[in-house]
């Protein structure tokens, strides 16, 4: 509890998913949250909510690649709040449609433009202030399927290592100057990003289950978390497997359908 009351979290991708779940969350243990999506019918029962069980939330109109807006935003909570003291970029959205699987440039520039570009736009919106004040966190809900490239998934894969490498390379940047950041990595959690999928889905968790997780690689600053643990370690292991083997047990996968 210590830890999040009264902290002050803008969090992208608030309206549903691991989004929503952390928002409730994050607002019970004493947390003021800054809700951004584009979706207000979404983000309204959202902050009755929060409101209603004591805790305090605004929310934002707002797409993550829309820069000026979710400076906006974060604008907004530093004038009612002071600061912002931290930001989980989790805005995100699958691509798991035909445009993007067949390389659609402009669904494929979708994917990345909201899974990237957004996270871009919301570090900027933060980093500066936080910089000034030498205290702050910075999160990124990437994916494992950034580590290496899966079937069906180039531009999700491509969007979430980019994610990955633009986090990690800002930590080194900011580390020594009072600035944490927290890169976690899930695998399937069902949530609507995962749903209407015929085929099982490996290690498939409750979203009850992984918010606890998410919320330790927050509370204890981890720069990299990854679960669960079954499927991190294969993926990591996948890492070092030659292209040809790689190529033959990931090339069988079928989740993505």
């Amino acid at each position: 509890m210590g830890f999040w009351k009264d902290k002050v979290i803008l969090l992208t991708g608030a309206s549903s998913g691991i989004g929503e779940a952390l928002a409730y969350a994050m607002a019970k243990r004493g947390a003021i949250i800054g809700l951004l999506a584009r979706r207000e019918e979404l983000l309204v029962p959202i902050k009755e909510k929060i409101e209603q069980n004591g805790g305090i939330a605004r929310f934002f109109i707002c797409d993550v690649t829309d820069k000026e807006k979710v400076f906006d935003a974060a604008n907004s909570l530093r004038d009612e709040f002071g600061q912002v003291d931290l930001m989980i970029a989790n805005a995100g959205i699958g691509g798991n449609n035909k445009e993007t699987r067949t390389l659609k440039p402009e669904a494929v520039k979708k994917v990345i433009d909201i899974n990237l570009i957004g996270a871009v736009n919301s570090v900027s919106a933060v980093l500066p202030d936080m910089l000034k004040r030498k205290s702050g966190q910075l999160v990124a809900i990437s994916s494992l399927a950034g580590f290496r490239g899966l079937p069906k998934s180039a531009a999700y894969s491509a969007s979430k290592a980019g994610m990955t490498a633009f986090f990690e390379s800002v930590r080194l940047d900011v580390q020594q100057k009072g600035i944490a950041v927290t890169i976690i990595q899930p695998g399937f959690i069902k949530t609507p990003l995962t749903s209407g999928r015929t085929n099982k889905m490996p290690f498939l968790m409750e979203l009850d289950d992984a918010v606890p997780l998410f919320l330790k690689a927050i509370e204890k600053k981890k720069k990299f978390a990854a679960f669960p643990w079954q499927l991190a370690n294969f993926v990591c292991l996948g890492r070092i497997f030659p292209a040809w083997l790689y190529d033959r047990i990931a090339g069988r996968a079928k989740f993505r359908e």
